[in-house]
């Protein structure tokens, strides 16, 4: 008689769930060049007498997603995307030996067309309020939806430039939400006779998805029961301390190519790198 123990369980029946599909995607390594930095007055101080600058991290502060249907191309939408970026500089100032942390704001614009099919049906629904009328939740619709989903960007350069050597095409208005990430008011498009200006260069990497509500036939296999017991037992910090691997590639470190995970469980190794 065979085995069936490995197989997996027979589906029970379909189920009809809501849920979001991904009808479209598209992925992106950009390169990001000359960013304009806006600093804010304080910083934009520190800027004008500095002698260089270094890049230490760039942070995704937030992406604003517009999505317009394309005229004559029935179901393609135009995905607009404008990033806001915190980079952080080290000035070095003349005469000074730490140097001086600045924070500076970049943002992009960019574009992509995706596909989203259509669909005009509003939808209206409630929440359930105990002991009181259900709350009617504002109507929505079946458009699309675009999702970004984004890593901090890599800072490739940073460099001090002449305000009339930098051509900042795009300008837009700064959310409250992200303004609040800075201590000061920034300065304005402007820039002062003695004004300095700082760009920088930007690797990113974005997946970009439209999606939409519909309604899907899925297999039901079972109900997700929880195979973990609830339990409140605190374990000592040694007994935590005793099951972390002995960390061998920072006493050794390993030759290229044969770097392991440190949380690895004992005996499992690379034999081709063990035994070169």
């Amino acid at each position: 008689m065979p085995d069936n123990s490995n197989q997996p369980c027979k589906i029970k029946e379909a189920v009809c769930i809501d849920t979001n599909r991904v009808y479209d995607s598209c992925a992106d390594k950009d390169c990001l060049e000359d960013l304009r930095l806006t600093f804010t007055q304080e910083g934009q101080a520190v800027i004008n007498t500095a002698a260089s600058v270094r890049a230490r991290s760039a942070e995704v502060l937030n992406v604003l997603i517009d999505v317009e249907k394309m005229p004559f191309n029935r179901g393609f939408y135009t995905v607009d995307l404008t990033y806001f970026f915190k980079v952080c500089l080290d000035t070095v100032q003349p005469g000074c030996v730490a140097p001086i942390q600045v924070d500076g704001l970049a943002t992009f614009n960019k574009k992509c067309v995706l596909y989203g099919s259509e669909g005009n049906v509003k939808v209206f629904s409630s929440t359930f309020v105990s002991d009181e009328n259900d709350t009617q939740l504002e109507m929505a619709n079946t458009n699309p939806r675009a999702k970004v989903q984004t890593v901090d960007p890599i800072v490739l350069d940073a460099r001090i430039a002449r305000p009339q050597d930098i051509c900042d095409c795009f300008k837009c208005k700064v959310p409250k939400c992200v303004c609040r990430r800075f201590i000061g008011t920034f300065v304005d498009d402007s820039f002062l006779p003695n004004d300095r200006a700082v760009v920088v260069t930007l690797g990113i990497f974005t997946i970009v998805q439209l999606e939409r509500d519909v309604q899907m036939l899925i297999p039901a296999y079972d109900f997700c029961m929880p195979k973990r017991e609830c339990s409140y037992e605190q374990e000592g910090p040694c007994d935590a301390f005793r099951r972390i691997r002995f960390p061998v590639d920072e006493f050794f470190p390993p030759k290229e190519g044969c770097l392991q995970d440190s949380y690895r469980p004992t005996g499992c190794c690379d034999n081709n790198c063990d035994n070169d």
